[in-house]
């Protein structure tokens, strides 16, 4: 299903004042392959309600993500955080709102397979790669091509797909490990080995749960500086509890409570409101 272009009078979202800084925040940067993302946001949430029998998971929710950003997503365990991640990938639908990739690309409308092939990649907490498989075949498993059996059993990899995968491999610092069996990977390897799974989609957007839950110090300082490298060639949504990660990495800080933005702003700014103190960092 091919997502109907909108009108260009309605490309542009009702956005609220208090929100229209959000512009600013991808500013001068562009999303490539096509993305029409004229006013800098790559990601939209407008009013997403979410309710589990009675249950409201997600209550008015509003987010823009700009083009580039390196966004962290903060707050208690219930605040929304997953279901917030599961409306924009698809695996969940919300009651009501509006979800946009992009200024014309619906999420509410399009299957998961659909929007991770528009280039939303996501990562959750538990690595998943192919434990029998080599570093180095995971990736090329990960790439980008058709899937289909009669494509699996013609492929030939070209040497610019090898030259990807060399590129990813280095990224990661992998390129050692490379004919390694995955499932002999230490935690935080297994961990960086799904991540370059996801750039080797290519993706414009990464979702990435509690990356450094389980790291040791070297890994989790590596992987600050592997999210700052990936930023502003790709944008970046980061949901983490360990405030010292999201203080080395952070453009902008959202919290949410009980499915809704209770405070954004620098790091600075959201451990200093009153409200974030009471109902997540404690005094």
């Amino acid at each position: 299903m091919r997502a109907v272009p909108i009108p260009e009078a309605m490309l542009e979202p009702a956005f609220d004042p208090a929100g229209a800084a959000r512009d600013a925040i991808g500013a001068g940067l562009r999303a490539e392959k096509g993305l029409n993302v004229r006013h800098g946001t790559i990601l939209t949430l407008e009013g997403i309600n979410v309710s589990f029998d009675g249950f409201k998971a997600l209550t008015d929710l509003n987010l823009y993500i700009g083009v580039g950003e390196l966004r962290c997503i903060i707050g208690p365990n219930g605040a929304g955080k997953t279901t917030m991640m599961d409306v924009i990938t698809g695996k969940t639908r919300p009651d009501s709102g509006m979800a946009y990739f992009g200024e014309t690309l619906d999420l509410t409308h399009m299957s998961e397979v659909q929007i991770a092939q528009s280039g939303i990649g996501r990562k959750f907490q538990k690595p998943t790669v192919f434990e029998a498989l080599s570093v180095f075949e995971n990736l090329e498993l990960a790439q980008k091509t058709n899937k289909s059996v009669w494509a699996s059993l013609r492929a030939k990899m070209t040497g610019e797909q090898r030259d990807r995968i060399d590129e990813v491999l280095t990224t990661i610092r992998l390129e050692t490990a490379r004919q390694r069996p995955a499932g002999l990977l230490s935690h935080g390897q297994k961990q960086f080995l799904e991540i370059g799974m996801l750039l080797m989609q290519d993706p414009q957007l990464l979702l990435l749960d509690e990356p450094v839950a389980g790291m040791t110090d070297a890994e989790t300082e590596f992987t600050a500086q592997l999210f700052k490298s990936l930023a502003r060639k790709h944008s970046l949504m980061v949901v983490e509890h360990d405030m010292g990660f999201v203080g080395s990495i952070a453009d902008h800080v959202t919290v949410l409570h009980q499915g809704s933005v209770l405070a954004e702003g620098s790091l600075n700014e959201v451990q200093a409101d009153e409200r974030v103190i009471e109902v997540y960092l404690g005094r």
